[in-house]
């Protein structure tokens, strides 16, 4: 069995315990559950005590979890973890069984193919982004709360690789290409340019992600996409699924 589901943001609770997720009760480590972004399960400057908890509850469970970043991760520590190649594609193995799917990859699970590639540009930073090492940072915190409007922290709740590299960006076009340009799912956690327009035009606007996924929606033959990012639950079209906290099975 494969499920998949959008953000969580470490809040894992309701959503997968065996009442609201009965299923996997007949699952088993070769079995897998994919959030598509947003994880936040990788969070703090450092493993916390409450992300251990949660981290070892999922290497627990029967099943095998899966997720690609989203743009409210800590990347910093995302990219400590061990790499490994792991079904087809490169991961980072948070626990043995809870496994970061890494940008531009192409894994085979249950003889389906996914393209995963995570990231998205934040919009909840109307306030700014702060600089903790800038000299007036007290200041610009200050108005920062005093306006209303919500803001980020240079690398303590935001991070630059948000969004993807040149490199990561070519890496995913390349093993696509290798793959025949054909996959059965793609997993991101935002969209196209031409599915986030179809969302709120006025609201979401392009950036140099969803036009790299424009090009993959342009020329790669699939079957699904999958996607979180923009916290509703709504089938866009036959072929484009955003998730948020439905779990549904997909294979």
């Amino acid at each position: 069995m494969i499920f998949i589901t959008g953000d969580t943001h470490a809040d894992f609770k309701y959503r997968f315990n065996t009442e609201n997720f009965p299923e996997q009760k007949g699952m088993t480590k070769d079995d897998f559950v994919i959030i598509c972004g947003d994880f936040g399960g990788v969070w703090e400057p450092e493993e916390s005590r409450n992300e251990s908890y949660w981290l070892d509850w999922f290497e627990s469970r029967p099943y095998t979890l899966l997720f690609v970043d989203g743009n409210h991760e800590n990347h910093e520590r995302l990219a400590s973890y061990p790499e490994k190649e792991w079904n087809g594609g490169r991961v980072h193995e948070i626990r043995p069984h809870v496994l970061h799917l890494m940008r531009g990859q192409v894994f085979t699970l249950q003889d389906k193919t996914f393209f995963t590639f995570g990231g998205a540009q934040s919009h909840d930073i109307q306030g700014g982004v702060l600089d903790p090492n800038d000299p007036d940072f007290a200041k610009t915190l200050w108005e920062a709360r005093r306006s209303g409007l919500p803001y980020r922290i240079n690398r303590v709740s935001w991070w630059a690789e948000e969004m993807p590299s040149e490199a990561e960006m070519e890496e995913g076009l390349r093993n696509l290409a290798a793959h025949g340009n054909t996959v059965d799912f793609i997993v991101t956690h935002c969209c196209a340019t031409s599915v986030q327009r179809s969302l709120d035009e006025q609201l979401f606007k392009a950036d140099p992600l969803t036009e790299y996924l424009e090009k993959v929606r342009e020329s790669v033959t699939w079957s699904k996409w999958f996607f979180g990012h923009y916290h509703d639950n709504i089938n866009v079209s036959d072929r484009d699924l955003l998730l948020y906290e439905q779990l549904i099975r997909i294979a």
